[in-house]
Order: C-alpha cells, then sequence, then structure tokens
C-alpha cells in the first residue's frame, strides 16, 4: 500500500527522526488495488486484535523500535483511509489526507495514555477531526464528477428506472451508496460511517464525536433516514 509504504519512511516516532521525506514517492494505487479498498468491509475493532496488542505496539514505538512504527502503520493504515475515502469520496485526497493523519499520529504519540481509552478509538478521532478541519477550509470536494455525470444521465434519461437486488453487483451498491454519502451533511455522514460502515459501538462513537450517546444515535437514524431517501430518488433498491 503506497501511502503506508510513505509513512513507513519516517521511523519510530520514539526515535525523534525529523518526518522531512514524509509522502515522498506516494503512487496512487491501481484501480484493482483501489478497488480492494473500496469494497473489503472494514471492521474498526478488528476482532483479532486487542486493546493490549495496540497498547504494547504504542510502547515499542515510543522506545524507539521501526519494526514496530512500521506494524502499527500497516494494521491500521486500511481503516483510517476507509474512512478518509467515505467522507471525501475522492482516492487522492482521502491518500493525502491518511498520510497526514499518521503524521500527526507520529508527531502526538507521546500523549496516548493506554489507560483511558483504546489506540483505534484515540485513531478515529484524530482522523475525525483532521477531516473536520480539511472540511471547514473548504479542501475537499463534495463529491466525485464522474458519479455525478453518471447520476445525471440516468435521471435524464430513464427518469423511471429501478434496479432489483439481483441486478445491482456490489461493485454498483458500494458507488451509488458512496454517492449518496456525499449528500448527507458532515455530521451525519460521519455518523452513519462511524457505525454502519466501521462498526464501532455507539460509545466509542460518542468519546470520538465528543457527544451524549443519545445525539450519536439521533445523527445516526437520521441519516439513515436521508441516506434512503437519497437513494429512492434516484430509484436504487439495495
Amino acid at each position: 500500500m503506497a501511502t503506508a509504504a510513505a509513512v513507513w519512511q519516517i521511523g519510530s516516532p520514539g526515535r525523534k527522526r525529523a518526518p522531512a521525506e514524509y509522502g515522498a514517492g506516494r503512487r496512487t494505487p491501481d484501480s484493482a488495488t483501489r478497488s480492494q479498498w473500496d469494497e473489503r468491509p472494514v471492521e474498526w475493532g478488528q476482532r483479532e486484535r486487542t486493546l493490549d496488542q495496540d497498547a504494547i505496539l504504542v510502547e515499542r514505538c515510543l522506545s524507539g523500535e521501526d519494526a514496530a512504527w512500521e506494524e502499527l502503520v500497516r494494521a491500521h493504515t486500511r481503516r483510517v483511509y476507509s474512512i478518509c475515502y467515505r467522507f471525501t469520496g475522492a482516492d487522492g485526497e482521502a491518500q493525502d489526507i491518511t498520510q497526514e493523519v499518521f503524521l500527526r499520529v507520529f508527531q502526538s504519540l507521546q500523549s496516548f495514555r493506554s489507560g483511558e481509552g483504546s489506540f483505534s478509538v484515540w485513531l478515529s478521532r484524530l482522523t475525525r477531526n483532521l477531516l473536520i478541519d480539511n472540511y471547514r477550509r473548504g479542501k475537499m470536494r463534495r463529491a466525485s464528477d464522474s458519479l455525478e455525470d453518471k447520476l445525471a444521465g440516468i435521471e435524464e434519461t430513464s427518469p423511471g428506472y429501478s434496479r432489483t437486488d439481483s441486478q445491482l453487483h456490489s461493485r454498483e451498491a458500494s458507488e451509488w451508496i458512496q454517492a449518496a454519502l456525499q449528500r448527507l451533511s458532515p455530521e451525519l455522514r460521519e455518523a452513519v460511517i462511524l457505525r454502519d460502515l466501521e462498526e464501532l459501538e455507539y460509545r466509542d462513537i460518542a468519546e470520538v464525536l465528543k457527544v451524549p450517546e443519545g445525539t450519536v444515535k439521533s445523527r445516526i437514524n437520521r441519516g439513515r433516514a436521508e441516506l434512503a431517501r437519497v437513494l429512492r430518488k434516484w430509484k436504487v433498491a439495495l
């Protein structure tokens, strides 16, 4: 994975090496690799990983082990990229923000305290904050031009067209959902992404967004309803 490869060049945070070459040599993944990133289900709290394993990796990173830093990046890059891509709808932008996330991790890893929560939640909160910062500065594209063109063509030429479950392939479904996500407000979009795509628990989402669990559930319900409304408008059956 190109993003991870670029991040690995930094070296372990514990070695205090300046990340001057951060992002150097980044390559855009080919379509096969990008498709694999987009379509594979992402589980933020991977079942095989435990909180202790991440905490141990962090301690090894802070002690100066380059191999531990590479392992930490490898373990979490796919999940960070997935959140960035789902939020931005743009592969190149998602790669850039993913690299920015791990640069921030490199700079602030010492602030992580394993006794105060999981590394995954800490990382997802950091990712969310960078995404919102970029969004507020107007640096994010809100939709994919190619998908917008496709939607416009379908709406103009086939207003009564509807796809059935058997006709809609998984790749096409992913594209429709991604396009629909871009129509949601940022607060509804991030809640739906974290719950339905990243499968975080409500309490973890509340910690990431720094809002009460009741607010989390309300945003998720509103986001799901809005997503369904957009898909119905486009006459897409999932």
